[in-house]
């Protein structure tokens, strides 16, 4: 892995043939590890007057052509050097939001305690792992998968006013933390960072799906995406890494960084 962006002396150096001395630099091919990966991909430090304040990131892989899936999954499009980031910015958060959609078709687990992050979070305050937040207005999900039955961290279920009690009951049944965050069916995504905010959980992590993602962007509360460029083509009818309605007004990001290994090249943008 290289760093293409932003440069840095170390990068120049290697690119101006800066001698032996390079060979460890940000420009250098080598694998990174994840000290330097969590390091390229920390959390902003800020707070607000009253407090910390949320900064929700999403994590996306797309092909050449734009396709956020092949045959319903991400894992086709996907690389090693992708899942090691992937597994960095879960160890980064203290929630991943997801939509009920993707738990479905990625068969979604609970998140696991990695070892390799254990000093870290302790550090930054966090518990042994993150915790998994879906979001469904139906509730039309399997309560009885060790997502819900056994995860190290409870589940949250981020959810409307008006969802059907049964399913509710059923999810708490299961072990899961019901969250209300919608007056009516669906959840309103301002509503839910606020709502996992006042629960301590203010680095989040969004995996998407589509839908979930071009919801967050509607809203206006998308703070940051990294987004993997994977060299590959599919053709097809795929979705895009954002669904739904458009927005009004195209919401600007600005390029922080960007990692290329393998032809695949990993961008982090935040929004101006």
């Amino acid at each position: 892995m290289r760093r293409l962006f932003p440069v840095t002396d170390e990068t120049a150096a290697r690119d101006s043939g800066g001698g032996p001395g390079t060979a460890g630099a940000e420009g250098a091919d080598r694998e990174w590890g994840l000290e330097e990966l969590a390091a390229a991909y920390a959390y902003p430090s800020g707070s607000g007057p009253a407090g910390p304040e949320p900064w929700l990131r999403a994590n996306m892989v797309s092909t050449l052509d734009g396709a956020a899936q092949h045959d319903g999954r991400s894992q086709p499009i996907s690389s090693a050097a992708d899942m090691r980031i992937f597994g960095t910015l879960r160890a980064l958060a203290d929630a991943v939001v997801v939509g009920a959609e993707t738990v479905r078709q990625e068969g979604y687990r609970p998140a696991r305690a990695r070892e390799d992050f254990a000093g870290l979070r302790e550090a930054a305050g966090q518990g042994p792992a993150p915790a998994i937040a879906v979001v469904s207005a139906s509730l039309d999900l399997d309560f009885s998968l060790p997502l819900f039955t056994s995860p190290l961290v409870p589940t949250l279920v981020l959810t409307g006013a008006a969802a059907a009690t049964d399913r509710i009951a059923a999810a708490e049944k299961a072990g899961a933390q019901v969250v209300i965050a919608g007056d009516g069916m669906g959840v309103d995504p301002a509503r839910a960072v606020r709502a996992l905010a006042d629960r301590g959980l203010y680095r989040l992590l969004t995996e998407g799906g589509p839908r979930l993602l071009g919801q967050l962007v509607a809203a206006g509360v998308l703070d940051e995406l990294c987004l993997t460029v994977s060299p590959m083509l599919t053709a097809g009818d795929a979705q895009r890494i954002a669904g739904g309605p458009a927005v009004a007004v195209p919401r600007r990001f600005e390029l922080t960084s960007l990692l290329e290994e393998a032809g695949f090249l990993f961008s982090r943008y935040r929004r101006t």
